[in-house]
């Protein structure tokens, strides 16, 4: 097999959730240009919408827009229905939705926290995960194939670092970190779980992406990057074909860190 082929992700059906945000957008975008078919899954449907029509224009390749709340086990279930019917199979699963809280509750000090936004956060970002790679699960296991890449972050690996935050409203509260952090170990579960069904299990744990965040926190962000700057947009889509395609084929119930080098030092 050669090189270009094992990183061929070309009419392969990827579920991206969160997929009409910030970066699942660029994910959709940059699989796209490589062929693969996505279903663009968010609350936003009317987003999701507007995604595929850019994508189907510009693009040879068939997406499908959904609108998808991960934490409704009906919601997803509808969704794996109209794939099969639109497609008949799932080669892969993106699980890219979270709750990061808006700025007022990430500002919030941890003593005052309420347990309604904990909670919120922990059915988005842990349950909602949970809930897709089960009932996507099941649809891998009997194709006897799939890939499944579930995001993390570096604060998933360590603590935020509060002096970089001030009155930003970057700040990142307490519940991503804890589920970031689960996230690791779920993959590591089911990967080993699904050992001899043909599905493969992997994390992708990501540093902070560039968005007019303001002068001065971009400059103590970038200071704790050995790169000494913020991530671009599209400079993880690299990282999730390896993930998707055949490239990472001895590669299960891992974590790769794609974050400027933040956590290497």
């Amino acid at each position: 097999m050669t090189i270009k082929k094992i990183f061929d992700v070309n009419d392969k059906v990827i579920i991206i959730t969160g997929g009409a945000g910030y970066l699942g957008s660029q994910y959709a975008e940059g699989l796209s240009q490589h062929g693969a078919n996505i279903v663009i899954a968010d609350r936003n449907f009317k987003e999701c919408k507007k995604i595929v029509s850019s994508l189907e224009a510009d693009y040879d390749v068939k997406p499908l827009a959904i609108q998808l709340d991960i934490t409704k086990p009906n919601s997803i279930k509808k969704m794996i229905a109209k794939i099969k019917m639109k497609y008949s199979r799932i080669d892969g699963l993106v699980n890219n939705a979270v709750n990061q809280g808006n700025p007022d509750i990430r500002k919030t000090p941890f003593e005052e926290l309420s347990l309604k936004h904990w909670q919120n956060a922990i059915d988005v970002n842990l349950t909602g995960v949970f809930l897709c790679c089960q009932e996507v699960g099941k649809v891998m296991v009997k194709q006897k194939n799939g890939v499944i890449v579930n995001i993390s972050s570096t604060y998933g690996l360590v603590a935020p670092d509060q002096r970089i935050y001030g009155n930003s409203g970057q700040n990142s509260a307490v519940f991503y970190a804890a589920t970031k952090s689960g996230i690791l170990n779920l993959t590591r579960y089911l990967a080993a779980y699904w050992q001899k069904k043909g599905i493969r299990v992997n994390t992708l744990s990501l540093g902070g992406v560039e968005k007019k965040q303001g002068k001065k926190f971009i400059q103590e962000y970038s200071k704790k990057t050995i790169l000494g700057r913020m991530a671009k947009k599209d400079e993880y889509i690299g990282s999730l074909i390896f993930l998707l395609s055949d490239a990472s084929s001895y590669m299960t119930g891992s974590n790769l860190v794609n974050d400027g080098g933040w956590t290497a030092w």
